[in-house]
């Protein structure tokens, strides 16, 4: 579960399923667990879940294959050529996740704070 300690959950998560890898209990080969689930168990949102994800991607601790999952990639096997491009096409999807969260988070609280009560308005 993410709490609340001024770290960003996905950092938080990520700090866990890094742990999980080098500890042993998530082997090479084996699959992460769905985002969903991932999220489930966490209790966060999909976006915080993926860029979790993409920091193991980052880190070479993971791999995605398409259609298939994210599986813990063997510390011996090299990273394949391209992968770059589909860990840079993933992060720019969250980027775009992220950017319209945040746009009705901000219209919310436009929203909420002309209703405020003693507030005129003309």
């Amino acid at each position: 579960m993410v709490r609340n300690t001024g770290r960003p959950g996905y950092l938080q998560i990520a700090d866990d399923l890094r742990a999980q890898i080098q500890g042993g209990s998530l082997a090479p080969g084996t699959p992460l667990p769905s985002t969903a689930q991932l999220a489930d168990r966490y209790d966060a949102s999909l976006s915080v879940v993926k860029m979790a994800v993409g920091i193991l991607r980052n880190e070479g601790l993971v791999i995605g294959q398409q259609g298939k999952g994210v599986f813990v990639r063997d510390a011996d096997e090299e990273r394949p050529a391209g992968d770059e491009q589909a860990d840079l096409a993933e992060l720019r999807a969250t980027v775009r996740d992220l950017s319209v969260r945040l746009a009705k988070v901000e219209e919310q609280l436009a929203t909420s704070t002309s209703r405020r009560p003693g507030r005129s308005s003309r």
